[in-house]
């Protein structure tokens, strides 16, 4: 679901978001990056891959919160915030973009000490089709892991 980009001379954040169909702060969150001075061409960052397949992109309004959104999209709403960076208790804004799980897929959010057989077993799957949806595994803390839901 991600990938390794290397930042060439003149690009920054925002143009990477935009090459990759994302949002700056996501990509901040995802390679714990703070500020904007500290990407420099030649620097590798992670990138998403394929998230328009995985994801829909849900534009906060006034009135929002974590939870009405969830039960909007009949998911849970620990899993929308974690896979947004967010706690549950944080404010989300107007105009705010998060991503919002696809509901024929499993999501996992990875944690320390993960590998990918207990992945794989989590989601009762083989590593070798684990992989194939998952291409690059980094095994942070954080990632998010996926699995299409048998139907």
């Amino acid at each position: 679901m991600f990938d390794k980009y290397s930042l060439k001379e003149g690009e920054d954040l925002k143009t990477i978001a935009e090459k990759f169909e994302t949002e700056v702060t996501f990509l901040k969150d995802i390679n714990n990056i703070y500020f904007d001075d500290q990407v420099r061409a030649g620097m590798d960052i992670i990138v998403p891959k394929n998230s328009k397949s995985y994801f829909n992109y849900y534009v906060i309004e006034k009135g929002d919160s974590l939870y009405a959104i969830a039960r909007k999209y009949n998911i849970n709403p620990e899993l929308l915030a974690s896979m947004n960076g967010l706690d549950m208790d944080e404010y989300i804004y107007p105009n705010q973009e998060i991503i919002i799980p696809k509901a024929d897929y499993s999501y996992y959010i990875t944690k320390d000490g993960d590998t990918i057989d207990t992945v794989a077993t989590m989601f009762k799957q083989n590593k070798d089709d684990l992989l194939k949806m998952n291409p690059t595994i980094y095994l942070l803390a954080g990632q998010i892991m996926v699995k299409k839901k048998i139907i």
